[in-house]
Protein backbone atom coordinates (compact mmCIF):
# COMPACT_ATOMS: atom_id res chain seq x y z
CA UNK A 1 0.00 0.00 0.00
CA UNK A 2 2.98 1.98 0.33
CA UNK A 3 2.48 3.10 -3.66
CA UNK A 4 -0.76 4.57 -2.49
CA UNK A 5 0.50 7.25 -0.23
CA UNK A 6 3.30 7.68 -2.59
CA UNK A 7 1.50 8.75 -5.45
CA UNK A 8 -0.71 10.59 -3.50
CA UNK A 9 1.98 12.74 -2.31
CA UNK A 10 3.92 13.49 -5.92
CA UNK A 11 0.00 13.95 -7.17
CA UNK A 12 -0.23 16.70 -4.46
CA UNK A 13 3.55 18.24 -4.62
CA UNK A 14 2.56 18.79 -8.36
CA UNK A 15 0.00 20.80 -7.42
CA UNK A 16 -3.20 19.00 -7.69
CA UNK A 17 -6.59 19.78 -6.01
CA UNK A 18 -6.58 17.95 -2.94
CA UNK A 19 -9.63 15.38 -4.57
CA UNK A 20 -7.55 13.89 -7.77
CA UNK A 21 -5.10 12.68 -4.87
CA UNK A 22 -7.40 11.16 -2.69
CA UNK A 23 -9.02 9.32 -6.04
CA UNK A 24 -6.39 8.10 -7.77
CA UNK A 25 -4.98 6.74 -4.14
CA UNK A 26 -7.96 5.10 -3.83
CA UNK A 27 -8.10 3.04 -7.35
CA UNK A 28 -4.28 2.38 -6.91
CA UNK A 29 -5.36 0.58 -3.34
CA UNK A 30 -8.30 -0.63 -5.00
CA UNK A 31 -5.93 -2.95 -7.42
CA UNK A 32 -3.52 -3.46 -4.75
CA UNK A 33 -6.19 -5.27 -2.67
CA UNK A 34 -7.93 -7.05 -6.03
CA UNK A 35 -5.50 -7.08 -8.61
CA UNK A 36 -7.83 -5.87 -10.97
CA UNK A 37 -10.70 -2.98 -11.45
CA UNK A 38 -13.25 -5.58 -12.11
CA UNK A 39 -15.37 -4.84 -8.78
CA UNK A 40 -14.87 -1.14 -8.68
CA UNK A 41 -18.40 -0.56 -8.09
CA UNK A 42 -17.80 -1.46 -4.36
CA UNK A 43 -16.15 1.94 -4.03
CA UNK A 44 -18.38 3.73 -5.88
CA UNK A 45 -20.81 2.40 -3.91
CA UNK A 46 -19.08 3.99 -0.48
CA UNK A 47 -18.82 7.35 -2.75
CA UNK A 48 -22.20 7.32 -3.20
CA UNK A 49 -22.77 6.80 1.03
CA UNK A 50 -20.44 9.30 1.95
CA UNK A 51 -22.59 11.94 0.57
CA UNK A 52 -25.79 10.22 1.27
CA UNK A 53 -26.29 11.00 4.97
CA UNK A 54 -29.28 13.18 5.47
CA UNK A 55 -27.46 15.70 7.72
CA UNK A 56 -25.06 16.70 5.13
CA UNK A 57 -27.82 18.45 3.65
CA UNK A 58 -27.23 21.11 6.12
CA UNK A 59 -24.29 21.87 4.38
CA UNK A 60 -25.10 23.38 1.00
CA UNK A 61 -28.13 25.35 3.64
CA UNK A 62 -25.63 27.04 5.75
CA UNK A 63 -23.09 27.85 2.62
CA UNK A 64 -26.04 29.61 1.19
CA UNK A 65 -27.27 31.35 4.26
CA UNK A 66 -23.68 32.99 4.90
CA UNK A 67 -23.31 33.96 1.49
CA UNK A 68 -26.76 35.68 1.80
CA UNK A 69 -25.57 37.54 4.73
CA UNK A 70 -22.86 38.64 3.33
CA UNK A 71 -23.81 40.10 0.66
CA UNK A 72 -26.05 41.95 3.24
CA UNK A 73 -26.59 44.25 6.05
CA UNK A 74 -26.21 41.71 8.48
CA UNK A 75 -22.76 42.32 9.41
CA UNK A 76 -22.64 45.73 9.51
CA UNK A 77 -25.79 45.93 12.15
CA UNK A 78 -23.80 43.42 14.21
CA UNK A 79 -20.60 45.47 13.94
CA UNK A 80 -22.56 48.88 14.48
CA UNK A 81 -24.19 47.45 17.61
CA UNK A 82 -20.97 45.95 18.82
CA UNK A 83 -19.25 49.13 18.74
CA UNK A 84 -22.04 51.16 20.42
CA UNK A 85 -21.30 49.11 23.70
CA UNK A 86 -17.40 48.47 23.69
CA UNK A 87 -16.18 50.86 21.33
CA UNK A 88 -15.15 53.65 24.11
CA UNK A 89 -12.82 50.86 26.10
CA UNK A 90 -9.55 50.21 26.07
CA UNK A 91 -9.25 48.41 23.15
CA UNK A 92 -12.22 48.60 22.74
CA UNK A 93 -12.03 48.11 19.13
CA UNK A 94 -10.17 45.46 18.93
CA UNK A 95 -12.23 43.84 21.23
CA UNK A 96 -15.61 45.01 19.24
CA UNK A 97 -13.80 43.57 15.70
CA UNK A 98 -13.19 40.07 18.11
CA UNK A 99 -16.94 40.21 19.08
CA UNK A 100 -18.22 40.87 15.48
CA UNK A 101 -16.49 37.87 14.42
CA UNK A 102 -17.90 35.38 16.54
CA UNK A 103 -21.39 36.84 16.58
CA UNK A 104 -21.47 36.88 12.77
CA UNK A 105 -19.37 33.29 12.91
CA UNK A 106 -22.87 32.19 14.61
CA UNK A 107 -24.52 33.61 11.88
CA UNK A 108 -22.85 32.58 9.22
CA UNK A 109 -20.78 29.52 10.12
CA UNK A 110 -18.07 30.33 7.62
CA UNK A 111 -14.32 31.52 8.70
CA UNK A 112 -13.59 32.98 5.54
CA UNK A 113 -17.00 34.77 4.88
CA UNK A 114 -16.44 36.01 8.46
CA UNK A 115 -13.47 37.46 7.42
CA UNK A 116 -14.43 39.33 4.66
CA UNK A 117 -17.90 40.51 6.06
CA UNK A 118 -16.12 41.50 9.61
CA UNK A 119 -12.42 42.57 8.31
CA UNK A 120 -13.24 44.59 5.37
CA UNK A 121 -14.92 47.63 7.04
CA UNK A 122 -13.37 47.32 10.34
CA UNK A 123 -9.51 47.02 9.49
CA UNK A 124 -9.63 50.70 8.09
CA UNK A 125 -11.04 51.66 11.29
CA UNK A 126 -8.40 49.59 13.04
CA UNK A 127 -5.68 51.30 11.63
CA UNK A 128 -6.65 54.72 11.92
CA UNK A 129 -6.65 54.46 15.97
CA UNK A 130 -3.19 53.38 15.95
CA UNK A 131 -3.40 49.46 15.77
CA UNK A 132 -0.13 47.87 13.62
CA UNK A 133 -1.40 46.20 10.66
CA UNK A 134 -0.13 42.60 11.32
CA UNK A 135 -1.61 42.80 14.89
CA UNK A 136 -4.84 43.71 12.77
CA UNK A 137 -4.53 41.67 10.57
CA UNK A 138 -4.27 38.44 12.54
CA UNK A 139 -6.85 39.46 15.14
CA UNK A 140 -9.51 39.32 12.51
CA UNK A 141 -8.27 35.67 10.66
CA UNK A 142 -7.93 34.00 14.24
CA UNK A 143 -11.53 35.71 15.75
CA UNK A 144 -13.02 34.55 12.42
CA UNK A 145 -11.95 31.13 13.28
CA UNK A 146 -14.36 31.11 16.26
CA UNK A 147 -16.99 30.76 13.50
CA UNK A 148 -15.37 26.87 13.72
CA UNK A 149 -16.93 25.92 17.34
CA UNK A 150 -20.08 28.04 17.27
CA UNK A 151 -22.87 26.75 15.70
CA UNK A 152 -23.56 26.33 13.15
CA UNK A 153 -20.34 24.45 11.95
CA UNK A 154 -19.53 22.90 8.67
CA UNK A 155 -16.82 21.19 10.04
CA UNK A 156 -19.06 19.68 13.33
CA UNK A 157 -21.60 18.44 10.69
CA UNK A 158 -18.56 16.48 8.56
CA UNK A 159 -17.27 15.18 11.60
CA UNK A 160 -20.90 13.93 12.91
CA UNK A 161 -21.15 12.60 9.91
CA UNK A 162 -18.61 10.21 9.50
CA UNK A 163 -17.89 9.45 13.46
CA UNK A 164 -22.10 9.30 13.74
CA UNK A 165 -22.19 11.43 16.48
CA UNK A 166 -25.13 13.86 17.35
CA UNK A 167 -24.74 17.20 15.11
CA UNK A 168 -27.18 18.80 18.10
CA UNK A 169 -24.60 17.92 21.01
CA UNK A 170 -21.58 18.93 19.12
CA UNK A 171 -23.18 22.52 18.19
CA UNK A 172 -23.94 23.02 21.75
CA UNK A 173 -20.52 21.46 23.35
CA UNK A 174 -18.61 24.00 20.75
CA UNK A 175 -20.41 27.49 22.37
CA UNK A 176 -18.25 27.48 25.57
CA UNK A 177 -14.98 26.72 23.96
CA UNK A 178 -16.00 29.32 21.35
CA UNK A 179 -16.63 31.99 23.96
CA UNK A 180 -13.31 30.98 25.68
CA UNK A 181 -11.38 31.71 22.98
CA UNK A 182 -13.10 35.40 22.14
CA UNK A 183 -12.46 36.08 26.41
CA UNK A 184 -8.71 35.38 25.75
CA UNK A 185 -8.23 37.36 22.32
CA UNK A 186 -10.27 40.39 24.12
CA UNK A 187 -7.74 40.21 26.95
CA UNK A 188 -4.76 40.27 24.60
CA UNK A 189 -6.68 43.56 22.91
CA UNK A 190 -6.61 45.12 25.99
CA UNK A 191 -3.09 44.57 26.29
CA UNK A 192 -1.73 45.14 23.44
CA UNK A 193 -4.14 48.67 23.53
CA UNK A 194 -2.33 49.30 27.34
CA UNK A 195 1.12 48.28 25.54
CA UNK A 196 0.83 50.23 22.94
CA UNK A 197 -1.52 53.28 24.81
CA UNK A 198 -4.09 53.53 21.69
CA UNK A 199 -6.46 56.11 22.00
CA UNK A 200 -10.11 55.18 22.97
CA UNK A 201 -13.39 56.04 21.32
CA UNK A 202 -16.09 58.32 22.12
CA UNK A 203 -18.73 56.81 24.15
CA UNK A 204 -21.51 56.33 22.68
CA UNK A 205 -25.13 57.63 24.18
CA UNK A 206 -27.75 55.40 25.48
CA UNK A 207 -30.11 56.34 23.19
CA UNK A 208 -27.22 55.57 20.05
CA UNK A 209 -26.98 52.08 21.97
CA UNK A 210 -30.72 51.77 22.20
CA UNK A 211 -30.56 52.15 18.02
CA UNK A 212 -28.10 50.10 16.97
CA UNK A 213 -29.43 47.24 19.23
CA UNK A 214 -32.87 47.44 17.73
CA UNK A 215 -31.54 47.40 14.25
CA UNK A 216 -29.07 44.04 15.33
CA UNK A 217 -32.10 42.17 16.48
CA UNK A 218 -32.77 40.97 13.28
CA UNK A 219 -29.32 39.56 12.89
CA UNK A 220 -29.32 38.09 16.22
CA UNK A 221 -31.82 35.50 15.45
CA UNK A 222 -30.26 33.44 13.68
CA UNK A 223 -28.51 31.70 16.20
CA UNK A 224 -31.45 31.19 18.71
CA UNK A 225 -32.79 29.92 15.68
CA UNK A 226 -29.94 27.54 15.78
CA UNK A 227 -29.79 26.51 19.07
CA UNK A 228 -33.60 27.14 20.43
CA UNK A 229 -34.92 25.35 17.54
CA UNK A 230 -32.91 22.18 17.66
CA UNK A 231 -32.71 21.81 21.66
CA UNK A 232 -36.46 22.74 21.62
CA UNK A 233 -37.36 19.78 19.69
CA UNK A 234 -39.13 22.30 17.16
CA UNK A 235 -36.63 20.96 13.95
CA UNK A 236 -33.87 19.00 13.43
CA UNK A 237 -29.95 20.52 12.69
CA UNK A 238 -30.79 19.74 8.63
CA UNK A 239 -33.91 21.75 8.76
CA UNK A 240 -32.86 24.57 10.98
CA UNK A 241 -30.58 25.29 8.22
CA UNK A 242 -33.04 25.25 5.88
CA UNK A 243 -34.47 27.73 8.17
CA UNK A 244 -32.07 29.89 8.59
CA UNK A 245 -31.73 30.08 4.79
CA UNK A 246 -35.73 31.04 4.27
CA UNK A 247 -34.99 33.70 7.81
CA UNK A 248 -31.56 35.06 5.60
CA UNK A 249 -34.04 35.94 2.50
CA UNK A 250 -36.66 37.67 4.80
CA UNK A 251 -34.15 39.87 6.35
CA UNK A 252 -32.06 41.06 3.05
CA UNK A 253 -34.82 40.81 0.29
CA UNK A 254 -37.61 42.07 2.67
CA UNK A 255 -36.58 43.35 5.75
CA UNK A 256 -33.62 45.56 5.06
CA UNK A 257 -34.27 45.42 1.05
CA UNK A 258 -30.47 44.94 0.52
CA UNK A 259 -30.53 42.24 -2.39
CA UNK A 260 -31.92 42.15 -5.26
CA UNK A 261 -33.18 39.10 -7.49
CA UNK A 262 -29.94 38.75 -9.18
CA UNK A 263 -27.59 38.85 -6.40
CA UNK A 264 -29.95 36.21 -5.08
CA UNK A 265 -29.37 34.01 -8.17
CA UNK A 266 -25.08 35.06 -7.66
CA UNK A 267 -25.53 33.71 -4.11
CA UNK A 268 -27.01 30.69 -5.55
CA UNK A 269 -24.52 30.23 -8.12
CA UNK A 270 -21.80 30.76 -5.65
CA UNK A 271 -23.10 28.57 -3.16
CA UNK A 272 -23.82 25.41 -5.86
CA UNK A 273 -20.30 25.67 -6.79
CA UNK A 274 -19.05 25.70 -3.11
CA UNK A 275 -20.94 23.24 -1.82
CA UNK A 276 -19.65 20.72 -5.00
CA UNK A 277 -16.12 21.15 -4.15
CA UNK A 278 -17.07 20.11 -0.65
CA UNK A 279 -18.75 17.17 -1.51
CA UNK A 280 -16.87 15.92 -4.01
CA UNK A 281 -14.26 16.17 -1.48
CA UNK A 282 -16.23 14.18 1.07
CA UNK A 283 -17.12 11.29 -1.81
CA UNK A 284 -13.68 10.78 -2.42
CA UNK A 285 -13.02 10.94 1.14
CA UNK A 286 -15.53 8.12 1.86
CA UNK A 287 -13.77 6.27 -0.96
CA UNK A 288 -10.02 6.29 0.55
CA UNK A 289 -11.50 5.64 4.27
CA UNK A 290 -13.35 2.74 2.73
CA UNK A 291 -9.76 1.23 1.23
CA UNK A 292 -7.64 2.20 3.78
CA UNK A 293 -10.05 0.48 6.74
CA UNK A 294 -10.54 -2.43 4.24
CA UNK A 295 -6.59 -2.65 3.73
CA UNK A 296 -6.42 -2.24 7.96
CA UNK A 297 -3.99 0.71 7.71
CA UNK A 298 -5.66 2.54 10.99
CA UNK A 299 -5.14 -0.78 12.93
CA UNK A 300 -1.54 -0.96 11.28
CA UNK A 301 -0.45 2.66 11.56
CA UNK A 302 -2.04 2.75 15.69
CA UNK A 303 0.63 -0.04 16.00
CA UNK A 304 3.56 0.87 14.51
CA UNK A 305 3.09 4.59 16.19
CA UNK A 306 3.18 2.38 19.74
CA UNK A 307 -0.02 4.17 20.81
CA UNK A 308 -2.18 0.77 20.83
CA UNK A 309 -2.47 0.51 24.56
CA UNK A 310 -2.59 4.24 24.67
CA UNK A 311 -4.62 6.07 27.09
CA UNK A 312 -7.27 8.44 27.12
CA UNK A 313 -5.31 11.59 27.62
CA UNK A 314 -2.61 10.23 25.57
CA UNK A 315 -5.21 9.53 22.63
CA UNK A 316 -6.60 12.69 22.58
CA UNK A 317 -3.14 14.58 22.58
CA UNK A 318 -2.05 12.54 19.59
CA UNK A 319 -5.04 12.92 17.96
CA UNK A 320 -4.34 17.07 18.51
CA UNK A 321 -1.18 16.45 17.18
CA UNK A 322 -1.53 14.83 14.41
CA UNK A 323 -4.86 16.86 13.06
CA UNK A 324 -2.62 20.30 14.28
CA UNK A 325 0.52 18.68 11.39
CA UNK A 326 -2.10 17.79 9.00
CA UNK A 327 -3.65 21.29 8.99
CA UNK A 328 -1.27 23.37 8.16
CA UNK A 329 -0.62 21.92 4.88
CA UNK A 330 -3.90 20.40 3.55
CA UNK A 331 -7.74 21.36 4.02
CA UNK A 332 -9.36 20.93 7.21
CA UNK A 333 -12.26 19.03 5.54
CA UNK A 334 -9.51 16.25 3.60
CA UNK A 335 -8.08 16.44 7.35
CA UNK A 336 -11.28 15.09 8.45
CA UNK A 337 -11.65 12.82 5.85
CA UNK A 338 -9.19 10.70 6.13
CA UNK A 339 -8.06 11.00 10.28
CA UNK A 340 -10.52 10.14 11.51
CA UNK A 341 -11.69 6.54 10.15
CA UNK A 342 -7.97 6.33 11.53
CA UNK A 343 -8.45 7.03 14.98
CA UNK A 344 -12.05 5.81 15.33
CA UNK A 345 -11.25 2.32 16.52
CA UNK A 346 -9.17 3.69 19.30
CA UNK A 347 -11.67 6.18 19.92
CA UNK A 348 -14.41 2.85 20.17
CA UNK A 349 -11.58 1.03 22.03
CA UNK A 350 -11.25 3.57 24.98
CA UNK A 351 -14.98 4.85 24.95
CA UNK A 352 -13.90 8.25 24.69
CA UNK A 353 -16.92 10.88 24.22
CA UNK A 354 -17.05 11.49 20.30
CA UNK A 355 -18.53 15.10 21.44
CA UNK A 356 -15.26 15.89 23.05
CA UNK A 357 -13.23 13.88 20.09
CA UNK A 358 -15.41 16.29 17.85
CA UNK A 359 -14.35 19.76 19.88
CA UNK A 360 -10.71 19.24 19.93
CA UNK A 361 -10.76 18.70 16.23
CA UNK A 362 -12.47 21.60 15.58
CA UNK A 363 -10.46 23.63 17.29
CA UNK A 364 -7.41 22.09 15.45
CA UNK A 365 -9.42 22.90 12.51
CA UNK A 366 -9.39 26.29 13.53
CA UNK A 367 -5.88 26.14 13.96
CA UNK A 368 -4.93 25.08 11.22
CA UNK A 369 -7.10 27.96 9.29
CA UNK A 370 -4.53 30.52 10.34
CA UNK A 371 -1.07 28.43 10.08
CA UNK A 372 1.61 28.84 7.97
CA UNK A 373 1.84 27.65 5.65
CA UNK A 374 -1.64 26.34 3.77
CA UNK A 375 -4.12 28.08 6.28
CA UNK A 376 -7.04 29.50 4.39
CA UNK A 377 -7.88 32.51 6.42
CA UNK A 378 -4.43 33.32 5.73
CA UNK A 379 -4.71 33.13 1.85
CA UNK A 380 -8.61 34.92 2.16
CA UNK A 381 -6.69 37.77 4.15
CA UNK A 382 -4.23 37.97 1.69
CA UNK A 383 -6.57 38.10 -0.99
CA UNK A 384 -8.42 40.35 0.54
CA UNK A 385 -6.88 42.91 2.07
CA UNK A 386 -4.12 42.52 -0.61
CA UNK A 387 -1.43 42.59 1.78
CA UNK A 388 1.89 40.30 1.38
CA UNK A 389 1.82 37.10 2.90
CA UNK A 390 4.56 37.52 5.78
CA UNK A 391 2.41 40.68 6.59
CA UNK A 392 -0.38 38.40 7.81
CA UNK A 393 1.25 35.85 9.24
CA UNK A 394 3.84 38.49 11.02
CA UNK A 395 1.49 38.81 14.31
CA UNK A 396 0.04 35.01 14.64
CA UNK A 397 1.98 33.96 17.18
CA UNK A 398 0.21 34.84 20.34
CA UNK A 399 -3.21 34.18 19.12
CA UNK A 400 -2.21 30.71 17.91
CA UNK A 401 -0.47 30.02 21.51
CA UNK A 402 -4.12 31.30 22.89
CA UNK A 403 -5.38 28.40 20.62
CA UNK A 404 -3.21 25.93 22.08
CA UNK A 405 -4.12 26.79 25.38
CA UNK A 406 -7.48 25.95 25.22
CA UNK A 407 -7.02 23.25 23.49
CA UNK A 408 -4.71 21.89 26.38
CA UNK A 409 -7.47 23.46 29.01
CA UNK A 410 -10.23 21.18 27.42
CA UNK A 411 -8.28 17.71 27.23
CA UNK A 412 -7.65 18.48 30.64
CA UNK A 413 -10.84 19.68 31.52
CA UNK A 414 -13.55 18.10 29.26
CA UNK A 415 -16.30 19.22 31.15
CA UNK A 416 -15.41 22.87 29.88
CA UNK A 417 -17.12 21.17 26.60
CA UNK A 418 -19.17 18.87 27.81
CA UNK A 419 -20.94 21.06 30.99
CA UNK A 420 -23.95 22.27 28.66
CA UNK A 421 -24.86 18.85 27.46
CA UNK A 422 -25.32 17.87 31.34
CA UNK A 423 -28.31 19.78 31.04
CA UNK A 424 -30.35 18.33 27.91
Amino acid sequence: MEMMFVAMIILLLLGFPMKIPLLVGSLIGFFVMFGSFEHVQFMIQQMIAGVKPASLIAIPMFILAADIMTRGHSANRLIDMVMAYIGHHKGGLAVSTATACTLFGAVSGSTQATVVAIGSPLRPKLLENGYNDSFVLSLIINSSGIALLIPPSIGMIIYGGISHTSISDLFIAGIIPGLLLLLLFSMYSVYYAKKHNIPTLDKASRQHKWRMTKQAIWPLGFPLIIIIGIYGGIFSPTEAASTCVLYALILEVWVFKSLSMNDIIDSAKSSGLITAVVFILVAAGAAFSWVISYAQIPQAVMSSLGIADASKIELLTIISIAFFIGCMFVDSIVVILILVPIFLPEIDRLELDKVLVGILITLQVAIGAVTPPFGCNIFTAVAVFRRPYMDVVKGLLPFLLLLLLVVMLVISFPKIALFPLEFL
